[in-house]
Order: C-alpha cells, then structure tokens, then sequence
C-alpha cells in the first residue's frame, strides 16, 4: 500500500501489521482526471476518499447559482461528503479534481467492518474527526474575527504551498472574499 496512508495512519495510532493489512484490503485505487468530478450532488454517497497525489476542491453551489468552496484536498488530506457518507442522505457537494489525482477510496460498509475487525481504526477516524470539527470550528471563528490578511496566512498553513497550485479566485472564494481584495494582500505580503 502507499506509504503516505501508513504513515498518515501511524502518525494518530499505532496500529499492529494484522489491522493495516485488514485496512489496506479495504481500500481502492482510484484516479480523477483535472476537472472530472468525484462527486456531484444528489449522488447516494458510498465511499470517502484520501488523496495519494493531486488536489481537488468541495464546495455548494446555492440557489443563486454561486459557488462556496468548503476544502481544499490536498495529499494526505481525507475528502467527501461526510454528512451524506454517514447519515444515507444525498450529497449537496460537488468534488472537483483541480489536478490529475490519487485517490484510495473506503466504502461505508468496508469501514464498519474495520471499525469491528481492527477496532483501532475507530479510534483513528474518531482523531480525524475531532481534528476536522476544530479545523471547522477555527474557520468560522476566523471568518468573523479576523482580516483577509490574517485568514490567508492561516490558510496558507493549512495547505502549504497550494496557492501555486489552486486559482486565485478558488482561493478568495474559499476565504469568502474578493479575487481583487486577496490579490491586494498578496502583494502587501510580497513586499
């Protein structure tokens, strides 16, 4: 298996060789070419992902036909609709490969299992989780306290080195800001 899930694995748990080789069985290789989506709403979510290579972008698109980039995925990251993963609802995001990607893929029913077979994996998913609700919990407090200078420097010790990688504007619509204002704080930082 890639070495980049085990140590992503080993860096939260300590897992033995019989409970990675039970996880490694449950995961698929996929691969998502630029621009192709993972995942489109309406869809009956069956598997989340974790990105070997490559970089992709979630977001909503609302009423209006606006669209609210909600993550970057970027290696090592996990992505996918969880609320629909978890709860059996259809998906309300779209996943947009930014990058020809790497992909492993997990079904629900694989992970169960694994959650019953190789129960260190729950406690894995369960860190994951915590870490992705505070991470969340971080961005809206950002969002309301802080300037666009301030929450690009946050986001760019999130994702380190993707603003080479991710459009302009896909970066000031995430931070929820104008592509002209984000630039305008680029140039203040460069200079």
């Amino acid at each position: 298996m890639h070495q980049s899930i085990t140590k992503h694995i080993q860096n939260h748990i300590k897992p033995i060789p019989k409970d990675l080789e039970f996880f490694y069985a449950a995961l698929n290789e996929i691969t998502v070419g630029k621009g192709q989506f993972l995942l489109k709403p309406g869809t009956n979510i069956k598997h989340e992902y974790f990105v070997i290579k490559g970089c992709l972008k979630a977001y909503y698109m609302d009423d209006k036909g606006s669209k609210h980039i909600i993550q970057f995925a970027i290696e090592n990251w996990w992505v996918g609709d969880f609320d629909a993963f978890y709860n059996h609802v259809p998906s309300k995001l779209y996943i947009e490969a930014i990058e020809d990607s790497q992909l492993l893929s997990i079904t629900n029913n694989s992970l169960e299992k694994i959650y019953t077979e190789a129960p260190i994996f729950e406690r894995y998913f369960r860190i994951l989780t915590t870490q992705a609700f505070i991470s969340q919990r971080k961005r809206i407090l950002s969002t309301l306290e802080k300037n666009t200078q301030e929450r690009y420097l946050e986001f760019c010790t999130s994702y380190p080195n993707i603003e080479d990688r991710v459009a302009n504007y896909d970066i000031a619509n995430y931070l929820g800001v104008s592509p002209e204002n984000l630039s305008r704080v680029r140039r203040q930082i460069k200079s």
